[in-house]
């Protein structure tokens, strides 16, 4: 027997018309007992952006300023992570030093030149983050004097890196500033700002 197909109808595309792209939309504020998973940006809801070892700097910032985001992970020719680059890397002491000790224009930095290498880069198990609270996240950038944290799951048998723990993100989502570098900030004084925000 066989089945006979019908066309689907079509009409023109408005000249208004969007598109639609993974989104993880993360709660606007949160206190430190919500779900740690409230504060992660999650890689299966949201493109992460990527440079190449290759990449200029000046490539790579203005990439980072185009997606509006202040990091970009550093991909290899095998799809590999190499590494990740910071907007801090880029306007911190790293680029001067290359060209001080290559002898180049800072307009000849690479990526590779100033990124975090892979061998350097800590993560937190995804199973772990399921079942922590914010408090959590919060304590462990704090400790590490980290901005950020990656989240990694095993995929069969393969470690990927499944989210981004952001420090700018959190502060943004609790209301308060954090630093990492001032150890003073104590879970009694962020709870006493956010009882009075």
């Amino acid at each position: 027997m066989t089945t006979t197909y019908t066309r689907l109808p079509t009409r023109n595309l408005d000249k208004i018309a969007g598109l639609l792209r993974p989104a993880c939309v993360l709660p606007e504020r949160v206190g430190l007992d919500n779900p740690a998973l409230d504060v992660m940006t999650d890689f299966r809801r949201l493109t992460a952006f990527i440079a190449t070892p290759g990449d200029t700097i000046k490539q790579a910032e203005e990439r980072m300023i185009r997606r509006k985001v202040r990091l970009l992970f550093v991909m290899d020719n095998e799809d590999r992570v190499a590494g990740l680059i910071t907007s801090t890397d880029i306007h911190g002491e790293k680029p001067m030093q290359v060209v001080q000790s290559h002898g180049i224009r800072r307009d000849e930095v690479l990526v590779a030149d100033i990124m975090t290498p892979v061998e350097r880069l800590e993560a937190i198990d995804f199973d772990d983050i399921t079942h922590s609270r914010v408090g959590h996240v919060l304590e462990t950038l704090k400790a590490r004097g980290r901005q950020h944290a990656l989240v990694i799951e095993n995929v069969n048998g393969q470690q990927m890196v499944r989210g981004l723990l952001s420090l700018s993100q959190l502060s943004k989502q609790l209301g308060v500033t954090v630093e990492t570098t001032e150890v003073a900030n104590t879970f009694l004084e962020i709870e006493q700002h956010l009882a009075h925000a």
